[in-house]
């Protein structure tokens, strides 16, 4: 592949021509052993990684104006005991997709932009939404679940990622319903023995908006279900659990309808941010009644992503990715040509909520510009020490993610694993270690875009010292575009 880098582009830490390479489409669809393995995988490493993200950015051809809005393809990368690593990846084959594959033009308008060619009036009152199943995926109870927020699951066969269809959690929605992309999983609830159980939850949202908790065990089944009614139009994306908690951040953001409805602009482009007006922090009990759901009220800017929540005697502290104002999706802007230096930057933030005096007070963790922050899985919803993010090279102004950040906010130790300037980094998923002696003792998994050679990477990353060389570099054969959301599990499944 040719390289990209000029003298203009040398100047940053990154080549935009070379950057936008990420965002080509993906249609093949793969399955192989991979042979090109640097590094050692460690025989310790077992099971599955799953990525979600959009692998179309173009239908036959006509470009989405939005990645979001892009169809939903699954990757995994099976980790076997004899150091091997199997590749899959497939498109959810979801009804939309399907239809447009046939029809070889697109059919559905996005919510984030996407109109079908012929302008206003081939859009106009066409509401139909194509569920695009491309934000997360999951294995639990049995099942792998692809996730998009604003419709059903679809279930995938984990061995050949074939598309079974529609799945309703054995009963728990309706044909139409909804649940989010962003479930946590409690590793110790209290409420079960100790057992872990998947908390999620589904938004509803209008001149007042209505949370509904959903709580599932291990193998699948409904333990809890409540609903609360809250005021004012909600765009939710995450929240954050505790062992007695569920903690929503209410954006502050209004929604006209009628552009979309209209067939001006996509439902995305009709949420607007406003900057004069407080978020509300919704703190929703876990345990019944459920009847002492606190509102309260605090500037947090935009948050889409949450790291992790935890109490302390009458305390919460929430931990978070906030921006000054929502990155507003602008109509005839190519987001390929976004200017970044234009965009607030995401940066972590800890709240702290007192639960006597109904008081919330903020504190910036992380001025860096990151986003798609993890940690143990072990300590969600408990006091956690290490944090990892995505983040830029740089230490100041907003450019692609190219770094895995790690934060020790006992000691305030920074460690920083950068992949510049050809490198741009996912969501790092942690995979503990089977028998680990501290709260850091695993590995880091992260997909890097290699724009030197089109190609992706999975990384393995020593996750207790991230100023060593990767553990491991495992070449894939060709490239993904930049994903959203993704799961680990113990689990493999070879066809």
């Amino acid at each position: 592949m040719t390289n990209l880098l000029t003298k203009e582009s040398l100047k940053k830490s990154y080549n935009p021509e070379q950057w936008k390479q990420g965002y080509q489409s993906q249609p093949n669809e793969y399955d192989y052993w991979i042979d090109d393995i640097e590094g050692k995988i460690p025989p310790q490493l077992q099971g599955t990684l799953f990525r979600n993200g959009p692998g179309l950015l173009d239908v036959y051809g006509t470009p989405i104006k939005h990645p979001f809005d892009g169809d939903g393809m699954i990757c995994a990368m099976s980790f076997l005991p004899n150091g091997k690593v199997h590749f899959r990846n497939r498109f959810v084959r979801s009804e939309g997709y399907v239809q447009e594959q046939k029809a070889q033009k697109m059919l559905y308008r996005g919510v984030f932009g996407t109109q079908k060619p012929g302008g206003w009036l081939n859009n106009i009152f066409d509401l139909k939404m194509k569920n695009i199943a491309n934000t997360n995926v999951i294995y639990w109870g049995g099942k792998l679940l692809a996730l998009w927020e604003a419709a059903e699951p679809h279930r995938l066969d984990p061995k050949t990622l074939e598309t079974l269809g529609l799945d309703y959690l054995n009963g728990t929605l309706e044909p139409g319903g909804s649940i989010a992309a962003h479930p946590w999983v409690d590793p110790h609830c209290e409420m079960d023995n100790n057992q872990p159980c998947l908390v999620n939850f589904s938004i509803k949202p209008g001149l007042s908006s209505k949370i509904t908790v959903y709580e599932f065990s291990p193998q699948g089944e409904l333990l809890r279900r409540h609903s609360h009614s809250v005021p004012g139009f909600s765009f939710i994306h995450d929240f954050a659990i505790t062992p007695h908690y569920c903690i929503f951040l209410q954006n502050p953001v209004t929604f006209n309808p009628l552009p979309y409805i209209l067939g001006f602009q996509g439902a995305g482009e009709c949420v607007n941010f406003q900057r004069q007006k407080p978020s509300r922090l919704i703190i929703i009990p876990r345990k019944p009644p459920y009847d002492e759901v606190k509102i309260l009220e605090t500037n947090t800017g935009f948050v889409f992503h949450h790291a992790n929540a935890f109490e302390v005697g009458n305390y919460i502290y929430l931990d978070s990715i906030c921006y000054d104002a929502l990155p507003q999706v602008q109509p005839d802007v190519d987001y390929k040509e976004v200017d970044f230096e234009k965009l607030a930057p995401g940066q972590l933030w800890r709240f702290t909520i007192n639960l006597e005096d109904d008081t919330v007070q903020r504190q910036m963790l992380e001025s860096r510009c990151c986003e798609f922050p993890t940690l143990n899985p072990e300590k969600v919803g408990e006091n956690h020490r290490y944090l990892y993010i995505g983040a830029t090279h740089d230490t100041t102004g907003n450019n692609p993610l190219q770094a895995i950040l790690k934060l020790d906010l006992e000691t305030g130790e920074r460690q920083l694993h950068s992949f510049a300037p050809a490198g741009y980094v996912s969501e790092p998923i942690f995979v503990p270690n089977s028998n680990p002696s501290q709260e850091d003792d695993g590995w880091l998994l992260v997909m890097v875009y290699d724009g030197n050679h089109h190609r992706s990477d999975v990384v393995i990353v020593d996750a207790k010292d991230l100023n060593q060389t990767p553990v491991a570099k495992v070449h894939l054969k060709h490239h993904i575009p930049y994903g959203l959301h993704g799961s680990w599990t113990g689990e493999t499944f070879i066809n």
